[in-house]
Protein backbone atom coordinates (compact mmCIF):
# COMPACT_ATOMS: atom_id res chain seq x y z
CA UNK A 1 0.00 0.00 0.00
CA UNK A 2 1.18 3.70 -0.64
CA UNK A 3 3.18 4.85 2.26
CA UNK A 4 3.14 1.69 4.15
CA UNK A 5 6.74 1.24 5.06
CA UNK A 6 7.43 -2.10 6.64
CA UNK A 7 10.92 -1.39 7.90
CA UNK A 8 12.83 1.66 9.31
CA UNK A 9 16.58 1.21 8.51
CA UNK A 10 18.63 3.92 10.40
CA UNK A 11 22.56 4.22 10.90
CA UNK A 12 24.34 3.84 14.22
CA UNK A 13 26.40 6.80 15.03
CA UNK A 14 29.87 4.85 13.93
CA UNK A 15 28.02 3.78 11.01
CA UNK A 16 27.24 7.43 9.85
CA UNK A 17 31.13 8.44 10.77
CA UNK A 18 32.37 5.78 8.12
CA UNK A 19 29.47 6.48 5.80
CA UNK A 20 30.67 10.52 5.65
CA UNK A 21 34.19 9.40 5.88
CA UNK A 22 33.71 7.20 2.47
CA UNK A 23 31.97 9.56 0.28
CA UNK A 24 33.51 11.51 -2.75
CA UNK A 25 33.62 15.27 -1.45
CA UNK A 26 30.23 16.22 -3.67
CA UNK A 27 28.09 13.09 -2.28
CA UNK A 28 29.69 14.17 1.35
CA UNK A 29 27.79 17.83 1.23
CA UNK A 30 24.19 15.73 0.12
CA UNK A 31 24.40 13.37 2.37
CA UNK A 32 25.09 15.45 5.15
CA UNK A 33 22.47 17.87 4.41
CA UNK A 34 20.21 14.62 4.29
CA UNK A 35 20.88 13.31 6.93
CA UNK A 36 20.47 16.80 8.90
CA UNK A 37 16.98 17.81 7.42
CA UNK A 38 15.36 14.58 6.45
CA UNK A 39 15.10 16.30 2.75
CA UNK A 40 13.86 13.18 0.09
CA UNK A 41 16.52 12.66 -2.71
CA UNK A 42 14.48 14.78 -5.15
CA UNK A 43 14.20 17.71 -2.84
CA UNK A 44 18.11 17.95 -2.54
CA UNK A 45 19.05 17.28 -6.42
CA UNK A 46 16.41 20.23 -7.12
CA UNK A 47 17.59 22.48 -4.83
CA UNK A 48 18.45 25.87 -5.43
CA UNK A 49 20.17 28.34 -3.83
CA UNK A 50 17.34 30.73 -4.23
CA UNK A 51 14.92 28.50 -1.68
CA UNK A 52 17.98 28.48 1.12
CA UNK A 53 18.17 31.66 2.90
CA UNK A 54 21.67 31.13 5.08
CA UNK A 55 20.79 34.01 6.62
CA UNK A 56 17.35 33.01 8.47
CA UNK A 57 18.46 28.96 8.39
CA UNK A 58 15.22 27.85 6.08
CA UNK A 59 15.23 25.88 3.15
CA UNK A 60 12.25 26.20 1.66
CA UNK A 61 10.95 23.38 -0.50
CA UNK A 62 8.28 23.97 -3.00
CA UNK A 63 7.64 20.85 -4.83
CA UNK A 64 7.16 18.62 -2.10
CA UNK A 65 5.53 14.93 -2.56
CA UNK A 66 2.32 15.96 -0.78
CA UNK A 67 2.28 19.21 -3.30
CA UNK A 68 2.48 21.25 -0.22
CA UNK A 69 5.29 24.18 0.03
CA UNK A 70 7.69 22.92 3.49
CA UNK A 71 10.10 25.23 5.08
CA UNK A 72 12.88 22.88 7.27
CA UNK A 73 15.11 24.94 9.60
CA UNK A 74 18.66 24.47 9.38
CA UNK A 75 21.36 23.34 12.54
CA UNK A 76 24.80 24.65 12.48
CA UNK A 77 25.69 21.52 10.28
CA UNK A 78 23.64 21.53 7.86
CA UNK A 79 24.14 25.60 7.51
CA UNK A 80 28.12 25.15 7.62
CA UNK A 81 27.73 22.37 5.25
CA UNK A 82 25.67 25.00 2.51
CA UNK A 83 28.28 27.34 3.36
CA UNK A 84 31.10 25.80 2.47
CA UNK A 85 29.78 24.54 -1.36
CA UNK A 86 30.95 26.84 -4.11
CA UNK A 87 28.26 28.45 -5.90
CA UNK A 88 28.48 27.62 -9.45
CA UNK A 89 24.58 27.41 -10.64
CA UNK A 90 21.08 27.85 -9.57
CA UNK A 91 21.70 24.39 -8.26
CA UNK A 92 22.89 23.40 -4.69
CA UNK A 93 24.66 20.39 -5.40
CA UNK A 94 25.81 20.53 -9.17
CA UNK A 95 29.08 19.84 -10.92
CA UNK A 96 32.00 22.09 -12.13
CA UNK A 97 30.02 23.41 -14.55
CA UNK A 98 27.05 24.15 -12.39
CA UNK A 99 25.11 21.17 -13.65
CA UNK A 100 22.69 19.58 -10.76
CA UNK A 101 23.54 16.00 -9.81
CA UNK A 102 20.85 13.84 -11.40
CA UNK A 103 22.15 10.32 -10.34
CA UNK A 104 23.72 9.35 -6.38
CA UNK A 105 23.28 5.44 -6.95
CA UNK A 106 26.68 4.08 -7.89
CA UNK A 107 28.75 6.98 -5.92
CA UNK A 108 26.76 5.85 -2.65
CA UNK A 109 26.74 2.47 -3.35
CA UNK A 110 30.20 2.77 -3.07
CA UNK A 111 30.56 5.16 -0.37
CA UNK A 112 28.34 2.20 1.51
CA UNK A 113 30.53 -0.75 0.23
CA UNK A 114 33.99 0.83 1.69
CA UNK A 115 31.92 1.34 5.35
CA UNK A 116 31.36 -2.03 5.49
CA UNK A 117 27.02 -0.72 5.86
CA UNK A 118 24.59 -3.39 4.20
CA UNK A 119 20.92 -2.85 3.68
CA UNK A 120 20.46 0.73 3.01
CA UNK A 121 19.32 3.09 0.77
CA UNK A 122 19.97 7.02 -0.02
CA UNK A 123 16.11 7.06 1.54
CA UNK A 124 17.03 5.65 4.60
CA UNK A 125 19.04 9.00 5.49
CA UNK A 126 15.93 10.60 5.65
CA UNK A 127 14.70 7.42 8.15
CA UNK A 128 18.13 8.51 10.63
CA UNK A 129 16.41 11.55 10.72
CA UNK A 130 13.91 10.89 12.16
CA UNK A 131 14.65 8.32 14.47
CA UNK A 132 17.51 10.25 15.69
CA UNK A 133 15.22 13.31 17.05
CA UNK A 134 12.90 10.85 18.21
CA UNK A 135 15.91 9.03 19.93
CA UNK A 136 16.54 12.04 21.71
CA UNK A 137 13.41 13.09 22.73
CA UNK A 138 11.63 15.07 20.41
CA UNK A 139 7.85 14.90 19.93
CA UNK A 140 6.44 13.25 17.59
CA UNK A 141 4.58 15.69 16.26
CA UNK A 142 7.09 18.24 16.01
CA UNK A 143 8.83 15.17 13.68
CA UNK A 144 6.34 15.31 11.77
CA UNK A 145 6.06 18.62 10.89
CA UNK A 146 9.84 18.50 10.01
CA UNK A 147 9.44 15.38 7.93
CA UNK A 148 6.27 16.79 6.59
CA UNK A 149 3.46 14.07 6.83
CA UNK A 150 -0.09 15.17 6.67
CA UNK A 151 -0.91 13.67 9.94
CA UNK A 152 1.11 11.30 12.48
CA UNK A 153 0.00 7.81 10.63
CA UNK A 154 3.29 7.93 9.02
CA UNK A 155 6.06 9.35 11.98
CA UNK A 156 3.65 6.57 14.18
CA UNK A 157 6.76 4.39 13.08
CA UNK A 158 9.19 5.75 14.59
CA UNK A 159 7.70 6.20 18.36
CA UNK A 160 9.18 2.48 19.23
CA UNK A 161 12.65 4.19 19.66
CA UNK A 162 11.82 6.35 22.54
CA UNK A 163 10.75 3.87 25.24
CA UNK A 164 12.10 6.26 27.72
CA UNK A 165 9.45 8.68 27.56
CA UNK A 166 6.67 6.12 27.89
CA UNK A 167 8.98 5.38 31.14
CA UNK A 168 9.45 9.26 31.64
CA UNK A 169 5.59 9.03 31.12
CA UNK A 170 4.03 7.38 33.52
CA UNK A 171 6.87 8.80 36.48
CA UNK A 172 4.93 11.47 36.48
CA UNK A 173 2.16 9.94 37.95
CA UNK A 174 4.65 8.86 41.18
CA UNK A 175 5.06 12.84 41.55
CA UNK A 176 1.12 13.02 41.31
CA UNK A 177 0.67 10.60 44.17
CA UNK A 178 2.91 11.25 46.50
CA UNK A 179 1.24 14.77 46.37
CA UNK A 180 -1.31 12.77 48.31
CA UNK A 181 -0.20 10.61 50.03
CA UNK A 182 -0.67 10.52 53.64
CA UNK A 183 2.73 12.13 55.72
CA UNK A 184 4.52 10.05 58.05
CA UNK A 185 5.04 11.81 61.62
Amino acid sequence: LKGEVKRVRFLTPDETQKLLSNCVEHLRSIVTVALNTGMRKGELLNLQWNNVNLEQGIISILDTKNNERRDIPMNETAKATLMNIERKGDYVFSDENGKRFTKLQHSFERALKKSGISDFRFHDLRHCFASNLVMWGIDLDTVRELMGHKDLTMTIRYAHLAPGHKMKAVNVLDKAWSQFAPQSE
